[in-house]
C-alpha cells in the first residue's frame, strides 16, 4: 500500500507546484497581454479611419455581427465585427466616413484556409481594398474571390452589419 501512496502523493505535489507556478505567470501576463491587445485595437482603428485622433464607444443596440462601435472625431465611425467563414470566425476592423463610404477594413484574425479563403481576408491580399469607397449602396457590386465564395460571403456579411450599424449611429447622433 505504501508502494503506492508515496508515488501518488508525489505526483500530486508535483501537479499542485505546476499549477500554482502556471496561476502566477498568468496573473503576471495578462495585464501585459491585455495592454497590448488595447494597443492595437487602437492602432487598427487608426488605420481604417485615417484622420482621426481618437474615438469614443457609441451606446447603441448593435446588428448581428457588430461587437463593438466608435465615432471617430472626424465624424466617422469604426466597428469591430465578427462573422463565420468557411474556417472559422473571422473578426474584422471598418471605418465607416461620415457619408457612408467605407475608409477602411483590416482583418484582426482569421481561421480560413491558407491560400484560398485567406485571399479574402489577409490584408496583403488586396481584396479589402475593392470596398474602399463603396457605401450600402453599392458594395454589393464586388466580385467574389475564386475559389472563397463562403469565404467572400462571410465578408461581405460582416460589411452588412457595419452598414446597419452605420445607420443606426448616425440616427442615435
Amino acid at each position: 500500500m505504501k508502494d503506492i501512496i508515496k508515488p501518488i502523493a508525489v505526483l500530486a505535489g508535483i501537479c499542485l507546484v505546476v499549477t500554482a507556478v502556471l496561476a502566477y505567470i498568468n496573473l503576471v501576463t495578462s495585464p501585459i497581454i491585455s495592454a497590448a491587445e488595447e494597443a492595437a485595437a487602437e492602432q487598427a482603428k487608426m488605420e481604417v479611419m485615417p484622420g482621426a485622433k481618437s474615438f469614443e464607444a457609441v451606446s447603441i443596440e448593435l446588428p448581428e455581427g457588430v461587437t463593438e462601435a466608435y465615432i471617430a472625431d472626424n465624424g466617422g465611425y469604426v466597428f469591430m465585427l465578427s462573422t463565420k467563414g468557411y474556417g472559422g470566425e473571422i473578426k474584422l476592423i471598418c471605418g465607416v466616413n461620415a457619408d457612408g463610404s467605407v475608409a477602411g477594413i483590416s482583418t484582426l484574425s482569421h481561421k480560413e484556409t491558407s491560400g484560398i479563403g485567406s485571399k479574402v481576408v489577409e490584408d496583403n491580399s488586396g481584396y479589402r481594398e475593392n470596398f474602399y469607397g463603396k457605401t450600402a449602396d453599392n458594395y454589393s457590386e464586388v466580385d467574389a474571390v475564386t475559389g472563397a465564395t463562403i469565404s467572400s460571403k462571410a465578408y461581405k456579411k460582416a460589411l452588412d452589419g457595419a452598414f446597419e450599424a452605420y445607420e443606426l449611429a448616425k440616427e442615435a447622433k
